[in-house]
């Protein structure tokens, strides 16, 4: 992948700005809606690959349906699945299995995030890295990109560059943030011998909501990952900062207590946060000749889900790009309604509804009835809003 200095003014139709799935997903659905477009595309990214990225990596079947769809195997970036999905209100819940298929494939964000560059240059796409953009200025006939290595004009960008990117803070300095918090740990399989308790964790991905009674709006996950071919365990806690107004622990404490039973010390580890943006219908998605994709708009509210969601902003607006361009008029008016009607924008709310309601509605008896009592509608909200949502958007 080339890199070099730039001084010049530099032009292209579009720049995307961020080189993650959501970007590396616009470009490719670009590529594939409209072939004459893709030596049109510039990708900006800060980093080189692979770089390193904080992130769980769990891919669920929608981002899986999504790759398939653009004619890519995931199985081909080393990866780690997992047959069930445990949903526990303090270590007791429901369980979730997929038929005939793994219930979450976990991946490492540096290798996925590198493979998909690949696929992306492959096709055609060009990716310019090392390359950190300053400042955005859409106007009347373009867009100016000021960056470290020189000033690019677009015709249009693509803001992918995260939940505090340059673009949004660009185009929307004033906007409310919606900013969920979130602990990562890597830790090995199994603790030291003297520590295991009995039980069968290895290919099970568990998510413990037994935090939210304590103001802490989120979960406890812990499920297995690979680390350069070691199998690894990764732990975490995310919190929604829906009950910041509230006495409430350290973040790391739930963290803590949960290794604790399984037989870890949080203290040998190290720990790794970042946040995470995620969606609200308030949250703007255009101006005109820029529009935002994946975490700049806003990632899953229930449980920070984002790479299936990053894929799918990239598929939405390939779409409203390949429209603007077929009409010559790039005002992106259409855009933020394209996306709340689609699958994606659906599943969006639903989450951003059901989490003012499950993270809210904090009390202990509350939690211990939603995740041990109503199993049956849980799993049928499971089935509706979280999974499947890709079929409907990938009609076009």
């Amino acid at each position: 992948m080339p890199n070099g200095v730039y001084n010049t003014l530099m032009e292209k139709d579009l720049i995307i700005i961020g080189g993650g799935p959501s970007g590396l997903s616009t470009a490719l659905h670009l590529a594939k809606y409209a072939p004459h477009l893709t030596n049109r595309i510039l990708i900006l990214e800060k980093e080189h690959y692979p770089r390193l990225k904080l992130c769980a990596g769990g891919l669920v079947i929608d981002a899986e349906r999504i790759l398939e769809h653009l004619g890519l195997d995931v199985s081909e970036v080393p990866h780690t699945d997992s047959d069930t999905i445990r949903f526990d209100f303090a270590g007791k819940g429901l369980n979730i299995r997929m038929p005939k298929r793994r219930a979450i494939r976990v991946i490492r964000r540096d290798e996925f995030d590198h493979w998909l560059a690949g696929k992306a240059e492959s096709r055609g796409i060009e990716i310019r890295q090392g390359i950190s953009v300053k400042k955005i200025s859409p106007d009347e006939h373009g867009v100016t990109v000021e960056t470290d290595q020189g000033i690019f004009r677009a015709t249009l960008v693509v803001g992918a560059d995260g939940s505090n990117g340059i673009t949004r803070r660009s185009i929307f300095p004033n906007d409310p943030i919606y900013t969920a918090r979130v602990l990562e740990v890597l830790t090995p399989t199994l603790p030291p011998p003297s520590r295991r308790r009995q039980g069968q964790r290895e290919r099970v991905a568990f998510f413990d909501f037994f935090p939210v009674p304590n103001n802490i709006a989120g979960y406890v996950w812990d499920f297995p990952t690979q680390v350069k071919g070691m199998d690894m365990r990764c732990w975490g806690v995310y919190d929604t900062n829906l009950l910041a107004d509230q006495n409430r622990p350290a973040l790391k404490q739930p963290l803590a207590e949960e290794m604790l039973r399984q037989g870890f010390d949080l203290n040998q580890y190290e720990i790794k946060g970042h946040p995470i943006r995620w969606y609200s219908p308030e949250n703007k998605a255009s101006i005109p000749r820029v529009l935002l994709v994946g975490d700049a708009v806003g990632a899953d509210a229930v449980f920070g889900e984002g790479i299936s969601m990053a894929l799918g902003y990239g598929n939405i607006a390939a779409r409203e790009i390949v429209e603007s361009f077929q009409r010559n008029e790039f005002s992106f008016r259409r855009y933020k309604r394209r996306l709340e009607r689609s699958g994606l924008g659906q599943t969006l709310f639903a989450r951003w509804l059901i989490a003012q309601v499950i993270y809210t509605f904090k009390w202990r008896w509350f939690q211990f009835l939603l995740w041990r009592i109503l199993k049956p509608i849980v799993l049928i909200m499971a089935w509706i809003f979280v999974l499947n949502w890709s079929k409907r958007d990938l009609q076009y």
